[in-house]
């Protein structure tokens, strides 16, 4: 039987927003148990994170699979021997195929590093810093089964100021996931998020 407070990370690489998690659970910012961190490449630093947090991690690594389903079903079979109830995008590189979404619906959150929907895609940092963008910043919301479209949970802001290089803008992006990932985990934990179309709509405490 899943369980709304068994939470599993998917990541590919540095696994920085992963940290924030652990230590929002650490702090009880997140009540919640992280069971789980799954990784398609097995030398992502973000195993070693997992490692110190002694969260068990699961290596699905997409070349030991002919098929995407067959990769994709191996991760399944993982979050349900886990009881995972919240699955949460942390950098994971793969996109996932609408049938593993319509078993989770409502239950992926993914994080994304710009004001969507502007600037979608794995550059969305680059890309804003590139076309002279004077504010980015970042995204939560629902995965659905197209590209950084799901319903918005939370967003904020950040002035991109004059002189930031890409270094910059990328340093201070990544300080504001930390903050915000954290938060809207919690607010999906704690029951106060009532998907509406696609608005959601945070209810009161």
């Amino acid at each position: 039987m899943e369980n709304l407070k068994n939470i599993a990370v998917l990541a590919s690489g540095n696994g920085s927003n992963f940290q924030a998690i652990v230590e929002a659970v650490k702090r009880g910012k997140i009540k919640a148990q992280l069971k789980l961190l799954v990784s398609d490449n097995p030398e992502a630093y973000c195993l070693q994170r997992a490692a110190k947090a002694k969260v068990k991690a699961f290596i699905a690594d997409r070349r030991d699979f002919s098929a995407k389903g067959d990769f994709e079903e191996q991760i399944i079979l993982k979050l349900k021997s886990e009881k995972i109830g919240l699955i949460v995008l942390a950098g994971f590189m793969r996109l996932l195929s609408a049938e593993f979404i319509r078993k989770y619906r409502g239950r992926i959150l993914n994080i994304h590093p710009s004001l969507l929907p502007a600037f979608k895609g794995a550059r969305a940092i680059k890309d804003a810093f590139d076309y002279g963008a004077k504010v980015s910043g970042v995204t939560v919301h629902f995965v659905d089964e197209e590209t950084d479209h799901g319903p918005i949970i939370l967003q904020e802001p950040l002035k991109i100021k004059t002189g930031w290089g890409l270094k910059e803008l990328e340093k201070n992006i990544h300080s504001l996931e930390h903050k915000i990932y954290p938060r809207a985990i919690s607010l999906f934990l704690k029951g106060r998020l009532r998907l509406e179309g696609r608005k959601v709509r945070i209810l009161k405490p």
